[in-house]
């Protein structure tokens, strides 16, 4: 079949269209600096963890992550009705500060070598430690070692701590991975798992919301360095960002803000941490 000459062209534009389109256009991510220069920041955090990032019934956030945020912003010259919060899901966090859709995650998000080979991080802002959560009522799981037997052990894709106790701890664990913790620790509630693994700060915080149902159990068994994600070349805003820590640290507002928001789930306020300014 022949095709006329305006066909033709006409296909040639189209193809070029989608090409440009494909390319984004060719606009460049915008820096934490540049962004904040218009009063408004983008900033991702978890929806659904207690006590650090929560999305409330009447649409308002609450919590340790959500003030850190908050803080820094400030710092930044950008006021709380500049602040446009995104839900940041573990197995997103790389991918939405890469596509730049967010300037800044502050999301219990642990520092590790692997993670800054396509991010940076300010901080870190907190340390936690891996622990497990379980039914108020089991008396067999009392640490990682203690989860061989097949058990069921939920944690959320895209994080690591399941795999590590998989690797390290229980070979036979059987892993279920969920999109968030909330899944988890309803599936828990229900019956469907044996333990929920995460760091012991986010856990302290499901316990809490659900007392005599839920329990921290064991002594934390790692080290996690909760940084404050943002583009891998943004060496500008790490440094703001480490400045507004460290600012928050020797104010007293950081254990202020502790305090308001994890401090009510009995979890006991550790020293703050030294920001790496690598």
């Amino acid at each position: 079949m022949k095709i006329n000459r305006s066909v033709r062209f006409g296909i040639g534009i189209m193809a070029i269209a989608f090409a440009a389109t494909a390319c984004g256009g060719g606009e460049e991510n915008k820096s934490i600096t540049e962004s904040a220069s218009d009063g408004t920041l983008t900033v991702g955090i978890k929806f659904d963890q207690p006590g650090l990032g929560q999305r409330n019934p009447d649409g308002t956030f609450s919590g340790f992550d959500v003030e850190v945020a908050r803080y820094i912003a400030n710092e930044l010259g950008v006021k709380p009705d500049g602040i446009a919060f995104k839900e940041s899901p573990s197995a997103q966090r790389e991918t939405l500060i890469q596509n730049g859709e967010v300037d800044y995650i502050v999301a219990t998000y642990s520092i590790t070598d692997t993670r800054k080979e396509k991010v940076s991080f300010g901080g870190p802002y907190f340390i936690a430690g891996q622990s497990l959560l379980v039914r108020s009522d089991n008396t067999d799981i009392t640490g990682p070692d203690s989860l061989t037997g097949g058990k069921k052990l939920c944690s959320v894709s895209g994080s690591t701590p399941a795999q590590n106790i998989q690797d390290n701890y229980a070979k036979d664990v059987q892993l279920q991975p969920l999109d968030t913790y909330s899944a988890c620790v309803e599936a828990l509630r229900n019956g469907a798992v044996d333990a929920v693994t995460t760091d012991d700060i986010i856990l302290a915080g499901y316990a809490a919301q659900y007392p005599g149902e839920l329990k921290v159990v064991g002594e934390p068994f790692t080290t996690e360095k909760y940084g404050v994600g943002l583009a891998k070349d943004d060496s500008e805003g790490r440094g703001k960002i480490n400045d507004a820590i460290e600012k928050m640290i020797s104010t007293g507002a950081w254990e202020e803000a502790f305090n308001n928001t994890v401090g009510a789930s009995g979890y006991p306020i550790p020293a703050p941490p030294t920001v790496d300014r690598y």
